[in-house]
């Protein structure tokens, strides 16, 4: 990868140039970006695209994939973040080459490991089920040449020849409704899925299959190309990571926390210390439940629980002379000596407000960072409950919560399928009385605020509730931030432009 001090204009297309380039509102991607792009388009572009991949990923296990409340709140997520979805919009240039931009930046971060592939091939499959649902019939022949996909649709007098197998092999059509139907004629071997449900009319070595089931196909070709693209990316990222402007950036992605800043000390002085046991069993999400009761049990935390709920403490409005008196008072009661506790603790808790040391004020624990990092060993209670603890464990732990028996099954389902943060998101609709919390749980922090917002009546709560305890005056909302750069100490590059990105992504 070469970079440039002389900042260079994007190449300026119009008309049919503009059209040319990206065709579609939807694509398999097949051809990396040649064109340069500054560092600091580079970092807004992934941020994007993160965040339109998680919200892909929380509402697929909220909402059933394909219904109409499904596909207008990804339509709307997509419309927020500015990304391609319709062909019948006008200008759709720059729209679609964000899309295709942010998909490849984003490879570069999450080729680094199996389970990072995995998300990532599975949130972009749902994105384009999606896109490929709303994809206008005339439109559909053009994408599969442009995607490489040699399906025809047979002829009307093709049709009516096979009109009885069709339908009785394809469960989808639901009734004679062929005639309102294209059929594609595909190779077996690319309608093996179909084949195994016996789905698909089969003759003479092709699959008869109708625009409806023909989805899955696509899908499986998305999933077969992108997962051999990883690979070869993958196979680039020791050049990738030696370029000191781009490894620190694409580490953060791959795990990076793109919601609101908790750092700030908006509610600094709101909570008094009488108040923390009574919001421990309301407002915290387990995990920082687990640590407050280990904390008030056994008067001690290891380092890594101080940090984790010492920060949360911090992010809720607890002043650092409060959280002295806290840590102290607690530490006090397992017989530890007072001047022991100002020597070897005060200082770690001033540091972490910033008054020692570098000064560096600490930000709370988002969920990524608690489920990807320091997980806990023997004696310790960090961590994520619904990452780190045994499914039986889990389990006790729910009950003793009060959580119905079909609300753990259907938390330990999301477990099951590594959904952690939906997890504790519906530990929180549970737990709260709503059907829809109408946010995407990715911080702690977030959660406490949320659930003080229902308390208090800034969201509706079902008639049969669970019976609310005397509700704390309402945490002031703070604002939104973008999450931080993992290019900040980079200022003298950002406006240096980046060439040869295509390199990372072929052979």
């Amino acid at each position: 990868m070469e970079f440039s001090g002389v900042k260079r204009r994007k190449p300026w297309l119009i008309g049919d140039q503009r059209k040319a380039s990206y065709p579609h509102s939807l694509q398999f991607y097949l051809q990396p970006p040649s064109e340069n792009i500054s560092l600091i388009e580079f970092e807004n572009l992934a941020i994007d695209r993160l965040k339109l991949l998680k919200s892909v990923e929380n509402l697929g296990v909220s909402y059933v994939k394909g219904t109409e409340l499904y596909q207008s709140k990804l339509e709307a997520e997509i419309r927020k973040l500015k990304f391609s979805y319709r062909e019948s919009l006008e200008d759709e240039y720059e729209p679609r080459r964000k899309d295709h931009i942010s998909h490849f930046i984003l490879r570069l971060a999450y080729c680094q490991s199996e389970d990072l592939r995995r998300w990532f091939i599975q949130q972009e499959m749902d994105l384009l089920r999606f896109r490929f649902s709303i994809l206008p019939k005339d439109k559909i022949q053009s994408f599969l040449q442009d995607s490489h996909l040699h399906f025809e649709a047979i002829s009307e007098e093709e049709k009516n020849l096979r009109e009885q197998e069709i339908i009785a092999s394809s469960t989808s059509l639901g009734g004679p409704k062929l005639e309102l139907e294209y059929v594609y004629k595909i190779p077996f071997a690319d309608a093996l899925d179909l084949f195994r449900g016996r789905k698909v009319y089969l003759e003479n070595g092709f699959a008869y299959v109708p625009l409806k089931d023909i989805v899955a196909i696509i899908l499986n070709e998305f999933r077969a190309k992108l997962s051999k693209a990883l690979a070869l990316t993958a196979r680039s990222l020791p050049a990738v990571q030696s370029d000191e402007r781009l490894q620190p950036l694409l580490n953060h992605l791959s795990h990076s926390y793109i919601g609101q800043d908790y750092s700030i000390q908006g509610n600094a002085g709101k909570i008094s210390l009488d108040q923390i046991d009574s919001l421990s069993t309301k407002s915290f999400p387990p995990c920082m439940r687990q640590l407050h009761k280990a904390l008030r049990e056994n008067h001690h935390l290891r380092h890594g629980g101080r940090m984790q709920y010492g920060l949360f403490l911090k992010g809720i409005g607890l002043t650092l002379e409060q959280a002295l008196q806290f840590w102290k008072q607690e530490f006090i009661k397992g017989k530890m000596d007072p001047d022991k506790f100002d020597k070897g603790y005060s200082y770690n808790i001033r540091h972490s407000f910033g008054k020692e040391g570098k000064r560096t004020d600490y930000t709370p624990f988002s969920c990524l960072k608690i489920i990807l990092t320091n997980p806990p060993s023997q004696g310790d209670y960090h961590g994520c409950p619904f990452r780190h603890s045994d499914p039986e464990l889990l389990k006790q732990k729910l009950q003793s919560y009060k959580i119905t028996p079909g609300g753990i099954s259907q938390i330990l389902d999301l477990v099951k399928g590594t959904h952690y943060q939906v997890a504790c998101q519906k530990y929180f609709e549970m737990t709260h009385n709503v059907d829809d919390c109408g946010f995407s749980l990715n911080h702690p922090n977030q959660f406490f605020v949320e659930s003080q917002r229902v308390l208090n009546g800034g969201k509706d709560i079902k008639k049969e509730s669970i019976p609310p305890e005397t509700p704390q005056p309402k945490q002031s909302a703070q604002k939104t931030k973008n999450a931080s750069s993992a290019l900040a100490s980079l200022n003298s590059s950002l406006e240096m432009d980046m060439e040869g990105l295509e390199d990372y992504f072929s052979e």
